[in-house]
Protein backbone atom coordinates (compact mmCIF):
# COMPACT_ATOMS: atom_id res chain seq x y z
CA UNK A 1 0.00 0.00 0.00
CA UNK A 2 2.83 2.36 0.76
CA UNK A 3 4.30 1.71 -2.68
CA UNK A 4 0.95 2.39 -4.35
CA UNK A 5 0.12 5.46 -2.25
CA UNK A 6 3.35 6.94 -0.86
CA UNK A 7 2.98 8.79 2.44
CA UNK A 8 -0.69 7.89 2.95
CA UNK A 9 -0.55 4.57 4.78
CA UNK A 10 -0.36 4.48 8.59
CA UNK A 11 -0.60 1.20 10.50
CA UNK A 12 -2.75 1.37 13.63
CA UNK A 13 -2.02 -1.28 16.26
CA UNK A 14 -3.87 -2.37 19.39
CA UNK A 15 -3.64 -5.38 21.69
CA UNK A 16 -7.37 -6.14 22.10
CA UNK A 17 -8.78 -7.37 25.43
CA UNK A 18 -8.41 -10.45 27.58
CA UNK A 19 -12.12 -11.43 27.58
CA UNK A 20 -12.14 -11.34 23.77
CA UNK A 21 -8.94 -13.17 22.85
CA UNK A 22 -7.86 -16.74 23.57
CA UNK A 23 -4.36 -17.03 25.07
CA UNK A 24 -4.26 -13.27 25.74
CA UNK A 25 -0.86 -12.24 27.05
CA UNK A 26 0.35 -9.20 28.87
CA UNK A 27 -0.48 -6.34 26.48
CA UNK A 28 2.72 -4.35 26.90
CA UNK A 29 4.96 -7.37 26.27
CA UNK A 30 2.82 -8.42 23.31
CA UNK A 31 3.05 -4.97 21.76
CA UNK A 32 6.80 -4.57 22.28
CA UNK A 33 7.38 -8.02 20.79
CA UNK A 34 5.28 -7.18 17.75
CA UNK A 35 7.04 -3.84 17.30
CA UNK A 36 10.34 -5.76 17.34
CA UNK A 37 8.99 -7.91 14.52
CA UNK A 38 7.92 -4.84 12.55
CA UNK A 39 11.37 -3.33 13.04
CA UNK A 40 12.96 -6.49 11.64
CA UNK A 41 10.53 -6.41 8.69
CA UNK A 42 11.52 -2.83 7.91
CA UNK A 43 8.24 -1.13 8.85
CA UNK A 44 9.33 2.38 9.88
CA UNK A 45 8.23 3.69 13.27
CA UNK A 46 6.84 6.86 11.72
CA UNK A 47 4.27 4.83 9.76
CA UNK A 48 2.59 3.23 12.80
CA UNK A 49 0.45 4.47 15.70
CA UNK A 50 -0.67 2.67 18.85
CA UNK A 51 -4.07 2.38 20.50
CA UNK A 52 -2.62 3.48 23.83
CA UNK A 53 -4.50 4.17 27.06
CA UNK A 54 -2.10 3.69 29.98
CA UNK A 55 1.17 5.48 30.69
CA UNK A 56 3.49 2.66 29.55
CA UNK A 57 1.72 2.19 26.23
CA UNK A 58 1.72 5.97 25.68
CA UNK A 59 5.47 6.00 26.30
CA UNK A 60 5.80 3.22 23.74
CA UNK A 61 3.75 5.31 21.30
CA UNK A 62 6.21 8.14 21.81
CA UNK A 63 9.38 6.07 21.62
CA UNK A 64 8.57 3.46 18.96
CA UNK A 65 5.71 4.85 16.88
CA UNK A 66 4.44 8.05 15.32
CA UNK A 67 2.00 8.59 18.17
CA UNK A 68 -1.21 7.37 19.77
CA UNK A 69 -4.85 6.79 18.81
CA UNK A 70 -6.61 6.35 22.19
CA UNK A 71 -10.19 5.02 22.17
CA UNK A 72 -12.99 5.88 24.60
CA UNK A 73 -11.21 8.71 26.38
CA UNK A 74 -11.83 12.21 27.71
CA UNK A 75 -10.13 15.59 27.20
CA UNK A 76 -8.42 15.01 30.55
CA UNK A 77 -6.89 11.80 29.23
CA UNK A 78 -5.83 13.70 26.12
CA UNK A 79 -4.05 16.33 28.22
CA UNK A 80 -2.22 13.62 30.20
CA UNK A 81 -1.37 11.76 26.98
CA UNK A 82 0.04 14.93 25.41
CA UNK A 83 2.17 15.41 28.50
CA UNK A 84 3.59 11.90 28.07
CA UNK A 85 4.01 12.11 24.30
CA UNK A 86 5.49 15.60 24.18
CA UNK A 87 4.88 18.01 21.33
CA UNK A 88 6.01 15.96 18.35
CA UNK A 89 4.04 12.70 18.16
CA UNK A 90 0.53 12.45 16.73
CA UNK A 91 -2.33 12.32 19.22
CA UNK A 92 -5.68 11.41 17.65
CA UNK A 93 -8.27 10.32 20.23
CA UNK A 94 -11.63 8.81 19.30
CA UNK A 95 -14.79 10.52 20.59
CA UNK A 96 -18.35 9.25 20.40
CA UNK A 97 -21.19 11.52 19.24
CA UNK A 98 -24.94 11.20 19.78
CA UNK A 99 -26.77 13.85 17.76
CA UNK A 100 -29.71 14.08 20.14
CA UNK A 101 -30.60 17.22 22.13
CA UNK A 102 -32.81 15.45 24.68
CA UNK A 103 -30.60 14.45 27.62
CA UNK A 104 -32.57 11.35 28.61
CA UNK A 105 -32.74 9.95 25.08
CA UNK A 106 -29.11 10.79 24.35
CA UNK A 107 -27.89 9.12 27.53
CA UNK A 108 -30.08 6.08 26.92
CA UNK A 109 -28.54 5.65 23.47
CA UNK A 110 -25.04 6.18 24.82
CA UNK A 111 -25.54 3.85 27.78
CA UNK A 112 -26.78 1.03 25.56
CA UNK A 113 -23.64 1.39 23.44
CA UNK A 114 -21.17 1.77 26.31
CA UNK A 115 -22.30 -1.34 28.19
CA UNK A 116 -20.12 -3.75 26.20
CA UNK A 117 -17.00 -1.67 26.88
CA UNK A 118 -17.66 -1.71 30.62
CA UNK A 119 -17.00 -5.47 30.50
CA UNK A 120 -13.42 -4.90 29.29
CA UNK A 121 -10.77 -4.32 31.99
CA UNK A 122 -8.50 -2.16 29.82
CA UNK A 123 -11.24 0.47 29.60
CA UNK A 124 -12.52 0.18 33.15
CA UNK A 125 -8.99 0.52 34.57
CA UNK A 126 -8.48 3.60 32.43
CA UNK A 127 -11.72 5.13 33.68
CA UNK A 128 -10.63 4.52 37.28
CA UNK A 129 -7.25 6.14 36.53
CA UNK A 130 -9.17 9.17 35.25
CA UNK A 131 -10.97 9.55 38.59
CA UNK A 132 -14.22 7.72 37.92
CA UNK A 133 -15.46 5.27 40.56
CA UNK A 134 -16.86 1.76 40.52
CA UNK A 135 -20.27 3.37 40.97
CA UNK A 136 -19.72 5.31 37.72
CA UNK A 137 -19.07 2.01 35.93
CA UNK A 138 -22.23 0.26 37.15
CA UNK A 139 -25.52 -0.16 35.26
CA UNK A 140 -24.23 0.97 31.88
CA UNK A 141 -22.40 3.99 33.25
CA UNK A 142 -23.37 6.98 35.38
CA UNK A 143 -24.53 10.23 33.81
CA UNK A 144 -21.13 11.63 34.78
CA UNK A 145 -19.30 8.93 32.81
CA UNK A 146 -21.67 9.12 29.84
CA UNK A 147 -21.32 12.89 29.63
CA UNK A 148 -17.53 12.59 29.73
CA UNK A 149 -17.03 10.00 26.98
CA UNK A 150 -19.88 10.99 24.66
CA UNK A 151 -20.72 14.29 23.00
CA UNK A 152 -24.48 14.60 22.86
CA UNK A 153 -26.75 17.47 22.08
CA UNK A 154 -27.04 19.95 19.27
CA UNK A 155 -24.30 20.99 16.90
CA UNK A 156 -23.10 23.85 19.09
CA UNK A 157 -22.65 21.63 22.14
CA UNK A 158 -20.84 18.97 20.13
CA UNK A 159 -18.51 21.56 18.62
CA UNK A 160 -17.61 22.72 22.15
CA UNK A 161 -16.83 19.16 23.24
CA UNK A 162 -14.61 18.49 20.22
CA UNK A 163 -12.83 21.80 20.77
CA UNK A 164 -12.03 20.70 24.34
CA UNK A 165 -10.02 17.78 22.93
CA UNK A 166 -8.05 20.07 20.63
CA UNK A 167 -7.39 22.47 23.49
CA UNK A 168 -6.15 19.53 25.57
CA UNK A 169 -3.54 18.69 22.93
CA UNK A 170 -5.21 16.51 20.28
CA UNK A 171 -3.96 16.91 16.72
CA UNK A 172 -7.07 15.22 15.34
CA UNK A 173 -10.31 13.93 16.88
CA UNK A 174 -11.88 10.85 15.25
CA UNK A 175 -15.65 11.11 15.71
CA UNK A 176 -17.76 7.96 15.93
CA UNK A 177 -21.49 8.49 15.48
CA UNK A 178 -23.68 6.41 17.80
CA UNK A 179 -27.32 6.20 16.72
CA UNK A 180 -28.84 3.38 18.72
CA UNK A 181 -29.44 1.46 15.50
CA UNK A 182 -28.36 -2.07 14.72
CA UNK A 183 -25.16 -1.01 12.98
CA UNK A 184 -26.16 -2.45 9.62
CA UNK A 185 -26.65 1.00 8.04
CA UNK A 186 -24.20 3.87 7.82
CA UNK A 187 -25.17 7.10 9.63
CA UNK A 188 -24.75 9.23 6.50
CA UNK A 189 -27.16 11.96 7.61
CA UNK A 190 -25.32 12.41 10.90
CA UNK A 191 -21.95 12.44 9.10
CA UNK A 192 -23.21 15.23 6.87
CA UNK A 193 -24.36 17.23 9.88
CA UNK A 194 -20.98 16.76 11.56
CA UNK A 195 -19.10 17.66 8.37
CA UNK A 196 -20.89 21.01 8.14
CA UNK A 197 -20.44 21.55 11.87
CA UNK A 198 -16.69 20.97 11.93
CA UNK A 199 -15.55 22.77 8.78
Amino acid sequence: MEAAHPGRFVLGLGVSHGPLVKDYRRPYAAMTGYLDELDRAGVPADRRVLAALGPRMLELSRDRAAGAIPYLVTPEHTADARGTLGEGPLLAPEFKVVLEPDADRARETARAYLGRYLQLPNYTRNFLRLGFTETDLADGGSDRLIDAVFAWGDESRIRERVTAFHEAGADHVALQVVTGGTGDTLPREQWRRLASLLV
